[in-house]
């Protein structure tokens, strides 16, 4: 496995290993032993799979508050994405900042984001599927959003905001100015 470090704080971009033959390849995505070696000990309980039909569909910036909040790790099982992780930790260097990778199913990449930022993506192909690990079960009444194209994250999806493929919530997602975040660098 391959590990990069990224200008954020514990957001690694991971690129297991593939072995292909004739047939295709294998990858071992996932092995708490192995990447506990390489100092990830993150506890995933959740597994999700999101299909967006067309590109150009922006999901997020999502975020679940403590006491549920949620570390991902995300891989791209079909078509491609843009992935993005904001660092929303008070006290964080880099609060407010934002990081992006090209995830795909050819790549084969997978992004780490630990709880205490916020997380989207924007399908770069039609048909496209995420899976991703979570570190806690899925709990609505602490799930937020951040609105996705906010001027003051200032995020390059490649795409004009306005052709966006969003969900309801998404529309509605607060600016960046109106978020209290409640989550606190080194937690």
């Amino acid at each position: 496995m391959q590990i990069e470090q990224t200008p954020l704080s514990g957001v690694l971009i991971l690129t297991p290993r593939r072995f292909g033959d004739a047939r295709g390849w294998f990858s071992e995505v996932w092995n708490a032993q192995t990447y506990a070696a390489n100092g990830i000990t993150t506890p995933f309980v959740q597994d999700n799979h999101s299909y967006s039909r067309d590109a150009g569909t922006v999901r997020g910036l999502h975020y679940q508050r403590p006491p549920h909040a949620q570390a991902k790790l995300v891989r791209c099982g079909r078509g491609s994405v843009f992935d993005v992780a904001v660092d929303v930790r008070k006290g964080s260097p880099t609060y407010g900042k934002w990081f992006g990778a090209e995830l795909s199913a050819e790549n084969g990449k997978q992004l780490l984001i630990p709880a205490g930022f916020l997380h989207g993506f924007v399908t770069r192909e039609p048909d496209t599927e995420i899976l991703y690990k979570c570190s806690d079960v899925y709990a609505p009444d602490c799930d937020g959003a951040v609105r996705f194209d906010d001027p003051d994250i200032g995020i390059d999806w490649g795409i004009e905001p306005s052709s966006a493929i969003l969900s309801d919530k998404d529309k509605a997602a607060p600016l960046f100015q109106n978020f209290a975040t409640p989550f606190v660098y080194g937690d």
